[in-house]
């Protein structure tokens, strides 16, 4: 119960699939109360479903790209809580169009709605809940390889990743001398609703799965307990970081020939 006593929000949760679920999950689970949000209410009943057995937990309606709803959210935390001691940020999305072809056919609407949602929003957020957040506070945020590397078909949602993680940096920077912690996630390729919209996604997993060190794919929950670790007193010394959470796939240059079907 090393949550015990901490309270503070997950954004992004959007099915039982969701790595925001698999992180909801590793918190309730160490004791911490957790509020969630939801984009509209078709997701809120989906939430409500998700949360039977947690009917204390308070779901909060919140669009980033809609400035009134985020302050709304920060007043009901507030209200609710008092203050809060983390974030958890798992938002992201791009027009699926930009995903298909080349990145450079990317529309210049296509490319910031995706940093406004993906990257930006991380900004915002962070803006609304620093005057909640307790001293020894902690913003998570989810990001993926392709922020890094090229990944194909991932296109306008790397270079959106990549502003994410330079923002989690310079966010850490303005937040540290409050003693608040900014730190992000790289989860390597799980099964949920937002992958969908990303082509050949089944073959990434193949060959994470003989690729990364661990030979398989990873689990929300597992991502979750990690995230769970950055919300908690235990990584009061991490901030400014970006920690893997993919099997070691990562680290690999080029793994074995017979992984990616060259024939």
């Amino acid at each position: 119960m090393i949550m015990k006593g901490k309270r503070g929000v997950v954004l992004g949760v959007a099915n039982q699939r969701s790595i925001a679920w698999g992180i909801t999950q590793s918190l309730l689970a160490q004791g911490a109360d957790v509020a969630v949000t939801c984009l509209n209410e078709k997701n809120k009943q989906t939430l409500e479903k998700l949360l039977v057995d947690h009917p204390e937990v308070p779901i909060f309606e919140c669009d980033v790209t809609k400035p009134e709803t985020i302050e709304s959210t920060f007043k009901g935390l507030e209200e609710k809580y008092g203050q809060i001691d983390f974030l958890v940020h798992c938002l992201a999305f791009a027009d699926k169009s930009d995903l298909d072809g080349g990145f450079i056919n990317t529309s210049l609407d296509g490319f910031n709605l995706a940093n406004d949602i993906s990257a930006y929003s991380l900004v915002s957020l962070s803006k609304a809940a620093e005057p909640i957040m307790s001293e020894s506070g902690s913003i998570v945020a989810l990001t993926y390889l392709g922020a890094e590397k090229i990944v194909t078909n991932y296109n306008v949602m790397g270079v959106a990743k990549a502003a994410l993680e330079c923002s989690v940096r310079y966010l850490a920077n303005d937040l540290g001398v409050k003693g608040i912690r900014v730190n992000a996630i790289s989860a390597g390729p799980i099964k949920t609703l937002a992958a969908r919209g990303i082509s050949n996604f089944s073959n990434m997993l193949k060959i994470q799965e003989k690729v990364a060190p661990l030979k398989r794919a990873n689990t929300i929950d597992e991502v979750g307990d990690v995230a769970m670790f950055l919300c908690s007193d235990l990584s009061r010394g991490i901030s400014a970081e970006t920690m893997y959470v993919d099997g070691g796939f990562n680290a690999v240059g080029l793994g074995p020939v017979n992984a990616y079907n060259l024939d």
